[in-house]
């Protein structure tokens, strides 16, 4: 018997390899068609069908523009809920029950928080107002302590501040009901969206992959794997780092005897998202206030010294990303540094998010151009029939 007839392969096994290399041809193959070659009413009803596609997508954007934050917010959350949204279902067997008891117990905690925040807040706001000579008088005596500044009289100056300061949650109150339309409806999107993730994520994701043609399925596979791992390195990251952050600013409350130590440490828990704002905007003011009204400047020093090291420049500028990178492994770290820092000082607190989802998307695709050429697999006669064989 020949030496090649030793390896030659089953019928079927050469027409399995056989097919599946049509596929992939089928796949990878695109079909140009001349523009010339389309008849006149085919152009005519496509040129009417992307007018119309444009006009859509320009009422849709400037419809929900206001609330896309929600709903983005919305999607986010039910993404990272799934895997207590599956571990809950099993147990209660409704994917509907299950959606709005897990919504609840992150809602309503957080509702809960707020209320107390603001009733807090509220206090302090009425007691400056009530004691608002008592306070210029302090800020005055404290200002007059300083060097270079002891015939300098900042009484009317101190006045006006105090009185816009004590007047500011009338200020918010106000604008709020401005714009409790629009955030009652923002509000709503995100509850609805989060909802419809956990009851519908199956079909979505099916949806999807009916929609993808094959020869893009490399390049979304991609995309969708780099968006889902960025995403959670960066959230997990920031939420991370702010509790954090906040637990520092408590603690130092609490060792220095400020009043609404667990108050401010909220505020800088929710501030911290924020572009521009950051914890700062409540150590800073906490070390003035221990300085001036309580005269402990080694307080109030080591206040703003931890704060503005170890906080703002150590845990926002190093710690942050370093963590989102090495939860992501996606991007390293020099990469989700600009990801979140830029993203966040252009899109806002949604930047987050958006910043770091970009440049992986960005690498994907680059990742899919530029990839090296897969080896040329040997034709069915080759494998049949071996070099040197008779």
């Amino acid at each position: 018997m020949p030496q090649g007839d030793q390896r030659r392969e089953p019928p079927q096994d050469v027409e399995r390899r056989s097919g599946v290399r049509d596929r992939r041809r089928r796949d990878r193959r695109v079909d140009w068609v001349a523009l010339g070659d389309y008849p006149v009413p085919e152009l005519r009803k496509g040129a009417v069908t992307a007018l119309l596609l444009g006009a859509i997508l320009i009422l849709f954007t400037y419809m929900v523009h206001e609330v896309v934050v929600g709903a983005i917010a919305g999607l986010v959350l039910g993404i990272y809920m799934l895997p207590f949204q599956l571990w809950l279902e099993d147990r209660l067997g409704s994917e509907s029950v299950t959606a709005i008891l897990g919504i609840s117990l992150v809602t309503i905690p957080l509702v809960a928080i707020l209320v107390y925040s603001w009733a807090e807040i509220s206090d302090a706001a009425e007691y400056l107002n009530q004691n608002r000579e008592e306070v210029v008088a302090q800020l005055n005596a404290a200002l007059h302590r300083l060097p270079f500044t002891e015939d300098i009289e900042f009484q009317d100056e101190l006045s006006r501040g105090v009185a816009a300061a004590a007047t500011m949650t009338t200020d918010i109150v106000d604008d709020l009901q401005e714009v409790v339309d629009i955030l009652v409806i923002s509000i709503a999107v995100f509850l609805f969206t989060v909802f419809y993730i956990l009851t519908d994520h199956e079909r979505i994701s099916a949806y999807l992959r009916r929609r993808i043609h094959g020869r893009y399925r490399e390049l979304a596979g991609g995309v969708v794997e780099n968006i889902r791992a960025v995403v959670y390195g960066s959230l997990y990251a920031t939420f991370l780092t702010q509790l954090v952050k906040s637990g520092i600013i408590l603690l130092l409350n609490l060792i220095f005897d400020v009043p609404l130590a667990l108050v401010l440490a909220i505020a800088s828990f929710f501030i911290g998202f924020f572009p521009v704002v950051g914890s700062w905007s409540v150590y800073l003011p906490t070390a003035v206030y221990l300085m001036v009204f309580r005269e402990n400047y080694l307080g109030g020093f080591a206040m703003a010294a931890i704060g503005f090291f170890l906080n703002t420049l150590f845990i926002s500028m190093y710690l942050r990303p370093k963590i989102a990178a090495e939860r992501s492994h996606v991007l390293n770290f020099y990469w989700m540094f600009i990801a979140l820092v830029t993203g966040v000082y252009t899109f806002g607190i949604i930047g987050i998010v958006i910043g770091p989802v970009l440049i992986a998307v960005l690498k994907a695709i680059l990742e899919t151009l530029v990839q090296e050429d897969e080896p040329v697999a040997p034709s069915p006669e080759a494998e049949i029939l071996p070099e040197g064989s008779t």
